[in-house]
């Protein structure tokens, strides 16, 4: 079905993305694609897709793929008609039933006479019921987007499917007839994902590095578990190669202590022997020469092992790499931080006829150290019940009391406390509150990552994860750690080790943690307590 040989792929300023790619995919095979931020995964999804052309190697695909991109703003101008490639038909459809049956419009429709009712049908499938297929793709939310072209799959039916991202802007409901289609489909499939549910319900991993491929015959769980394994023999070797180090340094030592002793000892001899001047500098030069030629010998193996040692610990996970040292929070474990009696609220001043949020008003109290997850589909009022929370908002109904004297940080899915205008080492010294010197900022740099290379790196030129590593880098600068976490879709923009650091970091924090989240697998790694679930008041089409 797919054939890729010795695929190479260089941006336009001639980096080398990947190199020596090989990929074969069978007939009904399900393959998910991985591989960390800017690796150029989307890139080989594009060159199997047809959409670039590889800077070297040979591709076959045997069937015409369906891709579901990522993003679609290049889109947003065209209809949903026209974004599916079916506004031609459906015109001509129209056109022959209100009387012009031509050439043209028969060509057109090539006797599809049930395409209407097909995408009806897709869409529906895919909680579109109501969207109208004349409708400018500019007017849906990410969700409604994303669902719009799986809807595709349904009216185009074809052999091969190539998704990017399908779920990052899905909400529970939508995820889970994404996880009931790839699970249930025969179709040949590859797909980019971190979505750990997702990629537990495909048959082989491969994950994609400068190098090229290394093919898992497995789920993401077969997939993690001969990770750890390799991580496992990994620390193996660093602690072999550490011990190798220590030995080769104390060897050196020895021998540098026994030739001082030596030198010494023959330098007595000749002076009592009576040895001449000039002979005396002689054999001193000698033994100079042979000291320095022993020394050059040590410090060459140790250099040697030093470097072997460098490589493997930069072979290391992220996430082994990373320090958090989160203080604890100052609140004692139990104390009530918010209570809420019968809360609601309406967006009446901007909308005059917008009924209450809610379906039923929201009564619930927060005590210090718990952790939360807030539920609800799509425009379910999540982030407007953090913002009450976090005192941006009033209720317009009911009572919410607000503990005094709490810090919480609000960190969403763009990381926006991070400040676009500074670099990297500014932004981690503006959460300098306790006076810490440069070099102590830039060790702590070092632990999430950012070296030398990047301190003066403008923060708007970040990748996702990077900003997530940089964010946590800044709280545990801080001269506290703050009480409460209120986390809204941290893992939609994070690859699967940025998550997994993210997922460490939460894990050590001891504080109030407050998460919106339709990733069921990050929720269960982080130890979620209890969920609060919103409902609105009205029916809206959900995206």
């Amino acid at each position: 079905m797919i054939t890729l040989e010795n695929i190479a792929y260089s941006l336009p300023h001639k980096d080398l993305l990947f190199n020596n790619v090989h990929l074969s995919v069978r007939k009904t095979e399900k393959v998910a694609l991985i591989g960390n931020n800017g690796a150029g995964k989307s890139t080989l999804l594009k060159i199997i897709a047809g959409e670039l052309q590889p800077s070297e190697g040979q591709r076959q695909v045997d069937s015409t793929p369906y891709y579901v991109p990522q993003l679609f703003g290049q889109w947003n101008h065209l209809t949903v008609a026209q974004a599916l490639g079916v506004a031609e038909k459906i015109n001509a459809l129209h056109e022959i039933l209100g009387g012009h049956v031509t050439e043209d419009n028969l060509s057109a429709l090539d006797d599809d006479w049930a395409i209407e009712d097909r995408c009806r049908e897709a869409l529906g499938k895919w909680q579109l019921t109501d969207l109208d297929v004349s409708q400018r793709l500019a007017t849906l939310s990410g969700g409604q987007k994303t669902k719009v072209f799986l809807a595709g799959i349904s009216i185009h039916q074809p052999h091969l499917i190539l998704l990017d991202e399908p779920s990052n802007h899905l909400d529970t409901a939508g995820r889970d007839l994404l996880y009931e289609f790839v699970e249930s489909t025969s179709r040949t499939m590859v797909t980019v994902s971190h979505d750990r549910t997702l990629l537990n319900l495909l048959n082989t991993v491969c994950e994609l590095d400068r190098q090229g491929i290394t093919t898992y015959g497995g789920n993401y769980d077969f997939y993690a578990t001969q990770k750890q394994l390799a991580n496992q023999a990994l620390h193996h070797d660093i602690l072999a190669k550490e011990r190798t180090l220590r030995k080769a340094k104390e060897k050196e030592r020895q021998t540098q202590e026994r030739q001082q002793r030596l030198d010494a000892r023959g330098k007595k001899k000749q002076e009592k022997a009576g040895v001449a001047r000039i002979m005396m500098n002689t054999l001193r030069n000698g033994a100079e020469k042979s000291t320095a030629k022993v020394k050059s010998v040590h410090a060459d193996k140790i250099s040697g092992i030093s470097k072997e040692l460098h490589d493997l610990r930069k072979e290391l996970p992220g996430v082994d790499q990373m320090k958090f040292d989160f203080d604890n929070s100052e609140l004692h474990r139990g104390k009530l931080l918010f209570s809420a009696i019968g809360i609601n609220f309406s967006y009446k001043e901007t909308l005059p006829n917008e009924p209450l949020l809610w379906k039923e008003n929201l009564t619930f109290q927060i005590t210090s150290g718990e952790r939360i997850a807030l539920n609800g589909d799509n425009g379910s009022g999540k982030t407007t019940l953090i913002k009450m929370l976090l005192g941006d908002l009033e209720p317009q109904t009911g009572t919410l009391q607000r503990a005094a004297n709490h810090r919480a940080v609000y960190i969403d899915q763009d990381y926006s406390l991070i400040d676009n205008r500074l670099a990297v080492y500014e932004q981690a010294q503006s959460f300098n509150t306790t006076a810490l010197q440069e070099h102590e900022i830039k060790l702590r740099l070092n632990r999430f990552l950012f070296t030398r290379d990047e301190w003066d790196k403008p923060c708007s030129a970040l990748s996702g994860g990077e900003r997530m590593r940089l964010m946590l880098c800044c709280l545990t600068i801080g001269s506290q750690s703050p009480d409460i976490i209120v986390l809204d879709e941290p893992t939609n923009n994070l690859d699967i080790q940025n998550a997994e650091i993210l997922t460490a970091a939460i894990n050590e924090y001891q504080g109030t943690l407050i998460v919106v989240s339709h990733d069921d697998y990050f929720l269960q790694q982080i130890h979620i307590e209890r969920t609060l679930t919103l409902a609105r008041y009205v029916d809206i089409p959900i995206g």
